[in-house]
């Protein structure tokens, strides 16, 4: 089972810069977007059926503004819209669907470095998202929650952490619920448990400013993570930096299922 998840900054910037043929020969199982920025209503019949697949999107109520995706070869046995909290669906934040005992999530939690009134609502986000998370690991279900959660973990996982302590995505709070997900060992960050020592390679955001990218000054802040019965299923993971879609990197990870 190959999953792909991937913040698209848009999804028609990522569109015009050749997504979907490119999506056509991953041979992807699901694929979990984010931050589509885009209305029901202005889905082309590319963006509802590539290469075939199933398509379900939540939409935020403001035009233009975040919302999240999931492609799927197989249809769903059942598909869940949101985390029933109105200030965060109302953003277009998450989608949930089954495949029997297999659920894979599509989550963009949101940034709050525009101002504190944002960090603040991030936080509240994060001890919802938390309690969703404790759960529905109580349901020994198979779990992947695919997306962009806006925290760096660790020092690993960004280069400049030094000069980003104070900045959100890398505050001692953020990082200690990022902690708080993997104490019991119930849920397991993909790509560290592949990759414990790895830095630089798995990061996948660069700013647009100055050379980001070209310098790989980048952040990790895209993760699958996975309840720990799925998660010792875990072939390979990578981040795929040849052609650039957003400012984030597709990241790919295939499951023995």
């Amino acid at each position: 089972m190959r999953i792909i998840s991937l913040n698209m900054n848009g999804i028609r910037a990522a569109d015009r810069k050749g997504f979907y043929p490119w999506l056509e020969q991953q041979d992807a199982d699901v694929v979990c977007l984010q931050e589509t920025r885009i209305q029901q209503h202005q889905l082309t019949e590319q963006m509802l059926k590539p290469n075939g697949m199933h398509s379900f999107f939540h939409c935020a109520k403001r035009p233009g503004y975040s919302g999240v995706a999931i492609y799927s070869k197989q249809k769903p046995t059942r598909v869940h819209v949101g985390l029933d909290w109105e200030p965060f669906d109302n953003e277009g934040r998450m989608l949930r669907v089954d495949f029997g005992q297999t659920t894979v999530i599509s989550l963009y939690l949101p940034s709050g470095s525009s101002k504190e009134s944002r960090q603040e609502f991030k936080y509240k986000c994060m001890s919802k998202v938390k309690a969703y998370m404790d759960k529905i690991a109580k349901t020994r279900r198979k779990v992947i929650m695919c997306g962009d959660w806006n925290i760096a973990h660790t020092e690993k996982d960004l280069k400049n952490w030094r000069g980003n302590k104070k900045n959100s995505g890398f505050l001692p709070e953020e990082r200690e619920w990022m902690t708080s997900l993997f104490a019991q060992s119930t849920w397991v960050d993909n790509f560290r448990s592949v990759y414990p020592d790895e830095e630089g390679g798995g990061y996948t955001w660069w700013s647009n400013r100055g050379n980001a990218f070209a310098n790989n000054t980048g952040w990790r802040i895209d993760y699958q993570i996975c309840t720990s019965n799925i998660a010792k299923k875990a072939l390979k993971t990578w981040v795929f930096k040849n052609k650039r879609f957003s400012d984030h990197a597709p990241l790919i990870a295939d499951y023995a299922l």
